[in-house]
């Protein structure tokens, strides 16, 4: 692999971030959230969400790292 791990893991998330808003621009003008109410509760699923998966990418890498390292001791 000629890449580090952040390297790709930001490659990817550049890729699927436009997409990923499309997606969430979709849903929201579909008309399907009809209150503000609906439409706050979906905006606090969805941007921490997608912050969540981009932060747990590197808490899964850096377990992975400690259990190789604990394997080669």
């Amino acid at each position: 692999m000629n890449y580090s791990f952040t390297t790709l893991w930001n490659r990817l998330f550049l890729m699927v971030g436009p997409v990923w808003a499309l997606l969430v621009w979709m849903i929201w003008t579909s008309g399907q959230l009809r209150t503000p109410a609906h439409q706050q509760i979906y905006l606090g699923l969805v941007i921490p969400g997608f912050i969540l998966i981009y932060l747990s990418g590197f808490l899964i890498q850096k377990r992975h790292a400690k259990k190789i390292q604990d394997m080669q001791s």
